[in-house]
């Protein structure tokens, strides 16, 4: 790549910066700008609803630089990025400055979704998405004993609540659903339940707020139940939306996050790729639909991946096809997803505390409540099932007679591909990575079920069949019977 090639990446999270650190990886030596809305370099997000509101970790301890080598990257932090210009090539910040780019990678992630009616301008009604969130509510948590609210009943909303059980703090969850995290199965929402319960947590389901009552030292919550409570800070966590509005009138399809090809590429810019939270393109490991996945390794895997095929070329490039998971510990309890449970249609028993969830007769995705070595060898099984397909690489189009051949702007980073060596210097130790993943998938905590393996033993070869019903029938590739095991939502 020549001197002074330009690469900009939007968004400083998790994901911009994996993405930074895979450029490098790959022998990039031109101008890397990591352009982000917080004052902050990237942290572990993942801790502004668990250690930081505890108050257990400082935000000074949650910071991810010491995963990385310097990486010799324009920082460009506390800048809002207010305008994408795809045809010029350029990225306009606030003041009139504006920034072009030879590559653009796109990773600016989320943000908590409003609740109508909500007081947001009431400083004890906070949303959790960042440090000084997280440290605005310890604030409120201090000026008051009153007991804490968190709104919604997905993943941050019951680690909110069980980390204000691990203080001492009362807390209720409030939830339109019939169960914490129903999504994942009755295994696991029955499991969230009782774990609340044994923590004492109050639960509030099926219900919404009718009215706010703010006054001087607390919040009050008039619920659809007929309940009041009383707050000391009310946390807002319904879900989140994409933070794409900086793209609007750039051409790019922004309808849900960003529409992207199976390569990371955006639909209709082949030198803008998108990686984290906002990507939407279709896995192909599972059907040709666009979706968006919110989760912290994938938005690791595909910024690594999005780095990868820019430098490539569109032409050259793989498509993502991932296998998603993901984890949370509640009360030292861990709970595990993998595949993509959203698709289901029914969901089945494949063992104590592991539910499968099948669409059209065959396995998608596996939850579980408790049961971190057994979710392992399953989660080996789901990938055997949902092979990622061969990629057949796109043919070169053939010259057009008489037309001369135009140079394209796209080889300025597809030349890279070539000086790349097959093996590498790499700042990222893969291996290590996935050691550390499956040390927190896991746990260490043994089952009586699924015993430790001893070598040489595979996890597959020693992977007891979850019923009967499994191991008596001979079923093809892939299928999964779903009339001999009771289903239930």
């Amino acid at each position: 790549m020549a001197d002074g090639d330009r690469i900009v990446i939007v968004g400083a999270g998790v994901a911009g910066l994996r993405a930074a650190e895979r450029l490098r990886e790959q022998k990039f030596d031109g101008e890397i700008v990591l352009i982000g809305d917080e004052a902050r370099r990237p942290y572990h997000r993942p801790m502004v609803s668990k250690a930081l509101v505890m108050g257990t970790e400082r935000p000074s301890d949650v910071g991810l630089s010491h995963y990385l080598p310097d990486l010799d990257v324009h920082w460009r932090l506390g800048a809002r990025v207010t305008h994408l210009d795809t045809t010029e090539r350029v990225v306009h910040l606030p003041g009139g400055e504006s920034l072009w780019y030879d590559g653009l990678i796109a990773a600016t992630g989320v943000y908590p979704r409003h609740l109508p009616g909500a007081p947001r301008h009431d400083p004890r009604v906070r949303i959790l998405r960042t440090v000084e969130d997280s440290m605005a509510v310890r604030r409120c948590l201090n000026a008051s004993k009153k007991p804490a609210v968190v709104i919604g009943a997905g993943l941050i909303g019951n680690e909110f609540a069980a980390s204000m059980r691990h203080i001492g703090r009362d807390v209720t969850l409030i939830g339109h659903a019939k169960a914490p995290l129903h999504r994942f199965g009755d295994r696991v929402s029955s499991g969230v339940v009782e774990a609340h319960h044994e923590h004492r947590a109050n639960l509030a389901m099926r219900s919404e707020v009718r009215h706010w009552i703010s006054t001087k030292d607390t919040v009050g919550l008039h619920l659809t139940n007929n309940q009041l409570l009383v707050a000391s800070v009310v946390v807002l966590a319904i879900g989140s939306v994409p933070s794409v509005d900086w793209m609007r009138g750039s051409g790019l399809d922004i309808s849900d996050g960003v529409l992207c090809d199976s390569k990371l590429f955006a639909e209709g810019a082949s030198d803008v790729v998108i990686a984290g939270d906002i990507a939407r393109w279709p896995n192909l490991r599972f059907d040709e639909t666009p979706r968006r996945v919110e989760h912290w390794i994938n938005a690791v895997e595909s910024a690594r991946h999005a780095a990868d095929n820019l430098l490539l070329g569109q032409s050259s490039a793989r498509p993502f096809t991932p296998l998603p998971r993901a984890w949370s510990t509640l009360y030292d309890t861990r709970l595990q997803m993998c595949g993509m449970p959203s698709l289901a249609e029914d969901t089945v028993s494949l063992a104590d505390g592991i539910t499968g969830f099948i669409r059209d007769g065959r396995l998608v995705g596996i939850s579980s409540w408790d049961k971190p070595r057994a979710m392992l060898d399953w989660m080996a099984e789901l990938d055997r099932r949902l092979p990622a397909p061969d990629y057949v690489p796109e043919p070169e189009p053939a010259p057009v007679a008489e037309v001369p051949q135009v140079p394209v702007v796209e080889p300025a980073l597809a030349a890279l591909a070539a000086e790349v060596p097959p093996e590498f210097e790499s700042g990222f130790d893969a291996q290590a990575f996935e050691r550390e993943f499956e040390s927190e998938f896991a746990n260490d905590i043994p089952t009586t079920a699924f015993p430790a393996l001893s070598p040489p033993t595979t996890a597959l070869q020693a992977l007891s069949p979850p019923t009967t019903a499994l191991q008596a029938q001979s079923l093809p590739a892939g299928a999964l019977p779903t009339m001999a095991i009771p289903m239930g939502r």
